[in-house]
């Protein structure tokens, strides 16, 4: 093995059906032998807030070296990860097939698991967690909910940070009474036959942000599909469990692997392609199902047959060309990388798609935007999501950029806020997040 690892990143599947993937002591020195790794190196520390914690544990103990360090300090390492995988995709040298075998953020689920499995989860961050019935609730009452989630409503959000612990300043989702499903299945935009991409097939799985939160992104990817082509049905038999498995609920996570793989089944077998909307959930079609549900061949079809959303525009215009209509953008895109898009090691499709338009003045940014998924929302969690993000929100700020974008909506909504944090009096803020999908549909004409 050469030292620093110059061989691909390997990942090893969970043993979380080993009781001792649960065992307290084996855990605690895991732990301690990876930590010891990453102190030695601190190669990883502008990354997310749980390295400066560790290190700040290190730092500030007896012998400032890891064997004065309490285990009861590590929780607040585990509970600042958030799962972005960047550590273990662009930054640490130990990764296997190093024989240190460091893969950090696995590590942090199996310390949230072996929580989980003790009943010591947090009750609100697993209520954020069930998307799919937050959902179809919260669009029931969607008027009233949004007013309620408005950022500046002084009745509602100091109410809901103090009894749900969501801090009063983070931009909540909206929900919409009516589904991206709904949608789809009341006014799909027509097929073009004479399209370059005529005669692809593809199932848009929908995901719970653009079926309930976003259902714009789907009708811009379906209107931009239908302009090249390609025939689309949307299927969505439930959450994908990301949110899950952020909260270390492995087995909930395995289910939805083959529930949902064994619903997608017959539509790959009949020739669709599927793609996902948001890249968490491609990400876990593709990498995080099969390293737990190693067993079925359903789960590994579905990882074989899904594309991110601008990942499979980029291959229509690999191979068949795009069809005509593209019109230029009205100013410049600050395009963020997701992390969940860079974790599945296929180039940034985002960039290439928009560097596609006629005059795309696009620029690329590859820093986290801080936000993590529910993290980034909870009070306490905030203001260090902010602190994180800055450096992606200062890259947006250049001359000429009207559009700031991420894969990630959260991850979008979440630079606009550190922007208008950092603008001055006078500064040009951007109107709204966008979706890289929906600037596509833009671009030729579609409304979004």
């Amino acid at each position: 093995m050469r030292e620093g690892s110059l061989e691909a990143p390997v990942r090893h599947p969970l043993d979380w059906q080993n009781p001792d993937f649960y065992d307290n002591d084996a855990l605690d020195d895991e732990l301690r032998r990876v930590f010891d790794i990453c102190h030695t190196c601190r190669r990883c520390f502008n990354l997310c807030d749980s390295f400066p914690t560790l290190f700040d544990l290190i730092d500030e103990s007896p012998t400032m070296e890891l064997d004065s360090v309490d285990s009861a300090g590590f929780k607040s390492v585990v509970d600042g990860c958030t799962l972005c995988d960047m550590c273990f995709m662009t930054k640490c040298p130990y990764v296997p097939p190093h024989e240190f075998n460091v893969d950090f953020p696995h590590l942090m689920l199996r310390a949230r698991a072996q929580e989980h499995t003790e009943g010591k989860g947090k009750f609100f961050p697993g209520q954020l967690a069930k998307t799919d019935r937050n959902g179809k609730l919260m669009g029931t009452f969607a008027g009233l909910v949004n007013w309620g989630s408005r950022l500046g409503n002084s009745l509602t959000r100091p109410l809901v940070e103090w009894v749900a612990g969501i801090d009063r300043n983070a931009y909540l989702p909206k929900f919409h009474r009516k589904t991206f499903k709904d949608l789809f299945k009341a006014n799909p935009a027509p097929v073009v036959a004479e399209a370059p991409a005529a005669g692809r097939k593809v199932v848009l799985y929908a995901t719970c942000f653009s079926n309930y939160n976003n259902p714009h992104i789907g009708t811009a990817m379906q209107g931009i599909l239908a302009r090249n082509g390609v025939e689309v049905e949307v299927v969505y038999p439930g959450c994908c469990g990301m949110p899950q498995l952020e909260q270390g609920d492995i087995a909930q996570v395995a289910a939805k692997a083959r529930e949902i793989s064994a619903e997608l089944k017959p539509w790959i077998e009949k020739g669709y392609d599927v793609v996902a909307l948001v890249p968490s959930c491609t990400l876990m079609f593709k990498f995080e199902w099969p390293l737990i549900v190693t067993d079925d061949p359903n789960v590994k079809l579905l990882s074989e047959s899904s594309y991110d959303a601008a990942e499979y525009i980029v291959d229509i215009a690999r191979n068949e060309g795009l069809a005509e209509g593209l019109q230029p953008l009205d100013g410049g895109v600050a395009m963020h990388l997701a992390c969940h898009a860079r974790a599945q090691n296929m180039g940034p499709k985002a960039v290439e798609m928009l560097n596609l338009l006629p005059g795309a003045d696009v620029t690329a940014i590859e820093r986290c935007s801080g936000h993590g998924g529910s993290w980034g929302v909870l009070k306490g969690n905030f203001e260090t999501a902010l602190k994180v993000g800055k450096p992606a929100a200062r890259a947006a700020m250049i001359e000429g950029t009207k559009f700031v974008a991420s894969e990630c909506p959260l991850a979008a909504e979440h630079l606009v806020q550190g922007i208008e944090r950092l603008g001055k009096e006078g500064d040009k803020m951007p109107d709204r997040a966008w979706h890289p999908i929906e600037l596509m549909a833009k671009s030729y004409g579609i409304e979004v």
